[in-house]
């Protein structure tokens, strides 16, 4: 694979601790529904520092062993992180067992990808823990098989291009040295990802102004660059934002939330519920994530930047 992943620390001979970073949208069009039930989509992908800590370590036989300090990770095999150490087992008859222990940061279940990002440091764990020397296209194609966001997260980049239904990655090199700084908010519900595809779906006629870009990626992809973030905050776009709040109106409501406390730069990440503002720096950050945390007690807030 050449230079050790970023995101990988070995941590002697018996374990691989991986860090599991989080992404936000900053673009997301929903183009149209696939013959395959997928949707096509260009998004930019930017990762960000809010991450779980992943490490895997050997266990005897093909057990695989999934552990977590959190409540609401599954156990069993629908973990995307469970899948990702069965399907490198059964495509590479590999004979060997690990133990995956999940230490959850993420919001589950919240657009930041955390599943998808757990599955991808598994695949890149595993890979050392196992001594499989396998590369990161071989990566990329296993990838694919378990989840749309987790390609993604193999890539060593800070932004990417993504297409087809996700899973198609361009890292962006020119935007290696650029941070953006976010106040972020995660409403106490859950988004069913499916759900609001389907909604989509049935909304797209009527929507398809509201649901259509008035900037492009590649656009927005050059004013990142330059780091304008006025110009950043007029290109931000996500397809799914409002038929989200059609199916859950708090998701409308902290949106008003941030624009009344001065965060017009603000979108929503994937399907929801996490919204993001683009602020100046980390000190505007933690202003306005204790802000949000006053107006609403259970928000989960969080300050995070390009990792």
């Amino acid at each position: 694979m050449g230079r050790l992943h970023s995101a990988l620390k070995l941590t002697g001979s018996r374990s691989v601790e991986v860090s599991c970073y989080a992404k936000l949208n900053l673009f997301l069009e929903v183009i149209k529904k696939r013959a395959d039930d997928y949707h096509e989509i260009k998004t930019l992908f930017e990762r960000i520092d809010l991450h779980d800590t992943l490490t895997v370590s050997p266990l005897p036989g093909k057990r695989i062993q999934v552990i977590s300090d959190h409540p609401g990770v599954p156990l069993d095999s629908s973990n995307l992180a469970y899948k990702s150490a069965q399907l490198l087992q059964e495509s590479l008859n590999i004979n060997k067992g690990a133990r995956i222990k999940i230490i959850k940061r993420i919001p589950i279940g919240a657009g930041m990808g955390g599943g998808s990002s757990d599955a991808a440091g598994a695949l890149l764990g595993l890979n050392h823990l196992w001594d499989l020397g396998l590369t990161r296209n071989k990566l990329v194609s296993l990838a694919k098989k378990i989840g749309s966001d987790v390609p993604f997260f193999i890539y060593d980049a800070p932004f990417a291009l993504g297409s087809g239904r996700g899973e198609k990655i361009k890292p962006l090199h020119s935007l290696k040295a650029t941070v953006l700084w976010h106040a972020l908010a995660v409403l106490p519900i859950h988004v069913s990802t499916p759900l609001i595809y389907k909604k989509w779906d049935e909304y797209s006629g009527g929507l398809a102004r509201l649901t259509t870009p008035k900037q492009n990626v590649t656009l927005l992809c050059s004013i990142v660059k330059k780091k304008n973030l006025t110009l950043i905050g007029k290109a931000l776009f996500n397809s799914l934002e409002l038929v989200t709040e059609k199916v859950y109106p708090e998701v409308k409501l902290l949106k008003k939330r941030f624009v009344f406390l001065g965060l017009r730069s603000n979108l929503m990440s994937g399907s929801g519920p996490t919204v993001f503002a683009l602020v100046p720096s980390q000190y505007e950050a933690l202003s306005f994530s204790r802000q949000l945390k006053k107006s609403n007690k259970s928000l989960c807030v969080a300050v995070t930047k390009t990792i």
